[in-house]
């Protein structure tokens, strides 16, 4: 990479607009912006999670494998018609899944977010991947992107969910349930 990065700051974007990996140059409020900026989100949060001391190794690994390929994958978003994800990426979270989902009891009730600083953080890095599937969904809407993205972060947010069970048992062996506290609306009882 060189000096790729020798110089941070550009003025460029004072505008109100930046530049997207082929050169063009769109609002920043610009959908595909939204979307690779929530997928960055998302690689950050995982950052926070991978931050705690003592994970176990497998969950580790398994999240530094990640967040390299939501940085490959925000950069398939910044580049118009570039493709980096591909099916065998999702297979590969599915088999993580369910390496990781296999040893768990099944759920009965809702979970709260919580259980520990690295689980609460793993479910925060879920709930801003759901919003980067709903953020390329919306990209989608507009411009055309392989269908292997949404797919990815749909994967992803279910792995950071049973990650996240996983880690409340590391930390503190328990999960904190959902207990309903007022009745549905519109509900006939």
């Amino acid at each position: 990479m060189g000096h790729r990065l020798s110089k941070i700051y550009t003025r460029t974007g004072d505008d109100g607009t930046t530049g997207l990996g082929d050169g063009t140059r769109v609002e920043k409020t610009h959908a595909r912006i939204e979307a690779y900026g929530t997928v960055d989100e998302a690689n950050s949060a995982i950052g926070m999670i991978l931050a705690v001391p003592n994970l176990p190794a497998d969950v580790a690994q398994a999240l530094t494998q990640i967040q390299h390929e939501l940085f490959d994958l925000g950069g398939e978003l910044a580049v118009p018609g570039y493709r980096v994800i591909t099916a065998s990426h999702i297979d590969q979270l599915e088999d993580t899944l369910d390496r990781f989902n296999d040893p768990l009891p099944p759920l009965k009730e809702f979970i709260l977010p919580g259980g520990g600083p690295a689980a609460a953080a793993c479910h925060l890095a879920r709930a801003i991947t759901r919003r980067a599937e709903r953020n390329s969904w919306a990209l989608s809407k507009q411009e055309e992107i392989a269908p292997e993205v949404t797919r990815y972060l749909n994967r992803l947010s279910d792995l950071l969910f049973v990650i996240a069970r996983v880690l409340a048992r590391h930390e503190n062996g328990q999960e904190v349930l959902w207990k309903k506290t007022t009745p549905i609306v519109g509900k006939k009882t």
